[in-house]
């Protein structure tokens, strides 16, 4: 998810004289203020990388129409590439992540590739769910990139006084009591409305930043400088090593500004 959020700029500029997204299901609610978004799976696509396998004539006449594909799917994916090819679908294909080393933000990285200014801030339209609370979700994809569950747990008991906590986490997170979202969509307007959000180097704290909520965001393995979340409202990075009584502060501090703005 959060690489998705940080391709969005791209997206945009590449869709200013109309087009469609493909992507994965899961992430068509983010995306589709910009285009119509089609999800992959079960599009046939995935059938173009199988020897052998019978591509669907519709799909190949579909994927033909179009003026040109911009390609971050295939771009590991040699058979698909040569798939595309025989039949002469135009296609671009680019690195779906930055390598090591890159020294520019991610979404910088997608907005060169797809040839506009970098600075660019992924903004996703949502209706935010009315609430004064601090949002912690206290996951990643990784588990290397997570701050240590207890430490959230103190953050949220520190900043218990001040403001109400609400804990998020996906469907198959263990944790009591989080709000669980089936649709990307629930998720993006919930933490809209929250005074702060508070969580890892992960796809939640992009989407919190991509619909205006402050957010802070505790980094471990990865470089801040590339993936910390990129949004309109304030975005603090702190380090693992720094204290549960440090986070609470810098979150009251973004949230309650928010709360009184």
């Amino acid at each position: 998810m959060g690489d998705f959020i940080v391709w969005l700029p791209a997206a945009e500029h590449l869709l200013e004289g109309g087009g469609e997204i493909w992507c994965a299901g899961s992430n068509r609610d983010l995306a589709a203020h910009l285009a119509p978004a089609r999800a992959i799976e079960g599009s046939g696509l995935d059938l173009l990388e199988l020897p052998g396998a019978a591509v669907p004539e519709p799909l190949l006449a579909r994927l033909k129409s179009f003026g040109e594909i911009v390609s971050w799917y295939g771009t590991a994916r040699a058979e698909f590439r040569d798939a595309l090819a025989r039949p002469g679908v135009p296609a671009r294909f680019f690195p779906a992540l930055p390598g090591g080393g890159c020294p520019v933000h991610a979404a910088d990285f997608y907005l060169d590739q797809a040839g506009a200014a970098p600075g660019a801030v992924p903004r996703i339209p949502v209706t935010p769910v009315d609430g004064s609370y601090a949002v912690i979700h206290p996951f990643s994809g990784s588990p290397r990139k997570n701050w240590p569950l207890e430490n959230f747990h103190e953050t949220a008991r520190l900043l218990a006084a001040r403001i109400d906590v609400k804990w998020c986490a996906g469907p198959d997170e263990p944790l009591d009591g989080a709000h669980r979202f089936p649709r990307l969509a629930g998720l993006a307007s919930f933490l809209a409305g929250a005074a702060v959000h508070i969580g890892n180097d992960s796809g939640p704290s992009h989407l919190a930043a991509a619909v205006g909520a402050p957010v802070i965001a505790m980094f471990g393995p990865t470089d801040p400088l590339v993936w910390a979340p990129r949004g309109r409202a304030p975005v603090i990075t702190l380090p693992f090593d720094a204290s549960p009584a440090a986070v609470a502060e810098a979150a009251l501090r973004v949230g309650i500004r928010r709360q009184s703005g």
